[in-house]
């Protein structure tokens, strides 16, 4: 299938391959940018270990964060289904792995990875690019794989980001920089060059300050291009001779900005004399060309290197604004209102300088691995098209709270969430398929936040916030979420909730079931008490039950009016000094 534009932006739930398989078609998509997982920082050996060594246990395999692919039985049978199905060049870099990297959670990674670039490539258009995301760990692995994929041709640039301030080891140089590689499909691909402003030093040197502002004070060799040409671009122009000199007349494009309109359909020779007419060439007496002038803006600046490093305490150092150098990709700091508690989170400048340098307004934007969000928040707020997948549902709700929290709830007619249960029997195969993904959707449900981890959490699935304060300053009360899937719903669940209450001084509860209550939990639900909310007295019942069912249907607990999941609550524990995370 190849593709068109889709009415609304997709937000989909599930595995990345599966669903680019059966749901994006192919060319149907301008920009992809990927942060595939990797558990870089544990043990380099390890990682590489080809003994078969699995270190983490089997339940980090349902966490978000985690490296979730280790070498298996299931990825020996999938790199054996891989030599026959991928790409010839794609089978053969597998292969080459193989042999140097053994069987092991490095080779494990790039078995995953190959069918999903594959796809990527498969999705995108003629136009398109792509820009993977990872670390010096595993990037020299995947340049290579992207090299069979894309074809070497259309590598374009390995670029450098500086993703923290300092990061000290012991007998090494400290690792500070994550790594982009970026491909386009074809030739012919969309390229919006990006820039940043002149380092004051630089204007200094080379531009001239009169009452006006800084000026360009170059001769007229920079008005032409080596080589003599036939035609008007070699012909003299008001005495001088370019092809007397070996050169020929070549208009640089920023002498031209903001006169496309007039120097629409002049020749050469015509446009050189409306730059003079306008003052941008001028002739000094005697002078071997023409000088060309032009006053610099904020705008006008260097191209952007493949080396983004913001650099701290460099503020006024550039040419017309305040910022320091690439202060506009500049890292997340632990105290930025960006952050959402989302350990691998990439601030929205990033992609906003990737977006806008390989996508125009409309295009259609893909992120397969999009965590909390960036990629997407980016696209709307450029103005893009966008298609978000993630396997974790924790990921798809922050995304869809994220984005009411920043454009209003309005904007949740503006994309379409795919393979979130709409009824009883999708809900009963999903916690079939994953309790813990169960669990995670169901607590959303009821205006909580889910728990990323799910060891520890005394049968809490979730904590939902509201403010106890009526001028809303900083005080927080909290709802305790309990979700059971199973069959055997009884009357120790609300015990069991009721006790964890008490023992953490949470105001209320509430036992999620995709089962009807018994009457024992009935009963014991009645008799929770109540609570009082100390700003304007109204009462709640202290424990309540409600089914999947229910929350189908859309009714929902009787609660105080909840904050926001991650950021409202964020700002509100944050004002109290209180750490937020997810994790």
């Amino acid at each position: 299938m190849t593709g068109s534009t889709p009415a609304k932006n997709q937000l989909y739930f599930g595995d990345n391959l599966d669903i680019l398989q059966r749901y994006v078609p192919s060319e149907s998509v301008d920009l992809v940018y990927l942060d595939p997982p990797f558990n870089s920082n544990r043990n380099y050996s390890v990682i590489f270990n080809r003994n078969g060594e699995v270190p983490l246990d089997a339940s980090a395999q349902i966490e978000a964060f985690e490296d979730t692919w280790h070498w298996t039985p299931l990825t020996d049978e999938q790199f054996a289904e891989y030599q026959e199905t991928l790409p010839p060049k794609v089978a053969d870099a597998l292969t080459a792995f193989h042999t140097l990297l053994g069987e092991n959670d490095a080779m494990a990674y790039l078995v995953n990875m190959a069918p999903r670039l594959v796809e990527l490539h498969r999705v995108l258009k003629q136009t398109g690019s792509l820009y993977l995301h990872c670390d010096p760990t595993m990037s020299h692995y995947l340049k290579v794989l992207l090299d069979a994929i894309f074809d070497v041709r259309n590598f374009r640039n390995e670029v450098i980001w500086r993703r923290t301030g300092s990061h000290g080891k012991t007998k090494r140089f400290g690792p500070v920089h994550d790594v982009i590689l970026y491909y386009a499909k074809s030739k012919e691909f969309t390229w919006n060059q990006p820039r940043r402003p002149y380092a004051n030093g630089h204007v200094e040197n080379y531009f001239i300050k009169d009452d006006n502002g800084w000026r360009t004070n170059y001769y007229g060799n920079v008005l032409t291009g080596s080589g003599t040409r036939g035609g008007l671009s070699g012909k003299p122009w008001r005495g001088y001779d370019p092809t007397a000199k070996g050169r020929h007349w070549a208009i640089p494009s920023a002498l031209l900005e903001g006169l496309e309109d007039e120097t629409e359909g002049l020749d050469q020779h015509e446009k050189m004399d409306l730059l003079a007419e306008r003052g941008r060439i001028t002739f000094g007496e005697g002078a071997a060309w023409p000088i060309y002038q032009r006053y610099i803006t904020r705008e006008d600046g260097v191209s952007v290197p493949d080396i983004w490093a913001y650099q701290p305490y460099t503020q006024g150092m550039l040419f017309g604004t305040d910022e320091g150098i690439d202060e506009d990709v500049r890292w997340l700091g632990t105290q930025d209102a960006e952050r959402l508690g989302y350990p691998t989170q990439k601030p929205v400048a990033l992609l906003e300088r990737i977006i806008g340098a390989s996508s125009n307004p409309g295009d259609v934007v893909l992120d397969p691995f999009c965590g909390c969000g960036t990629t997407v928040d980016a696209a709307q707020k450029m103005d893009r098209k966008w298609v978000g997948i993630d396997i974790t549902y924790i990921s798809i709700d922050l995304i869809v709270k994220r984005l009411a929290h920043t454009y209003g709830d309005e904007i949740r007619e503006a994309f379409e969430t795919n393979g979130i249960p709409q009824d009883l029997a999708a809900a009963q195969a999903m916690f079939t398929r994953d309790a813990f993904e169960f669990e995670r959707w169901a607590v959303t449900l009821v205006a909580a936040q889910p728990n990323q981890k799910q060891v520890g959490d005394k049968g809490i699935d979730g904590v939902g916030r509201f403010l106890l304060d009526a001028k809303g300053k900083g005080k927080v009360g909290r709802v305790l979420v309990s979700v059971k899937g199973g069959k055997n719903i009884n009357p120790s669940m609300v015990r069991d909730l009721d006790g964890t209450l008490s023992a953490q001084k949470a105001e209320m509860g509430i036992l999620v079931t995709l089962t009807p209550a018994t009457k024992g939990v009935k009963d014991a639900i009645a008799h929770g008490g109540v609570y009082t909310h100390p700003a304007n007295g109204q009462v709640f019942p202290r424990l309540q039950h409600v089914t999947i069912m229910d929350l189908l249907k859309g009714s929902r607990p009787t609660l105080p009016t909840m904050l926001r999941p991650y950021i409202e609550a964020k700002k509100q524990l944050s004002q109290k000094g209180e750490q937020f995370g997810l994790f």
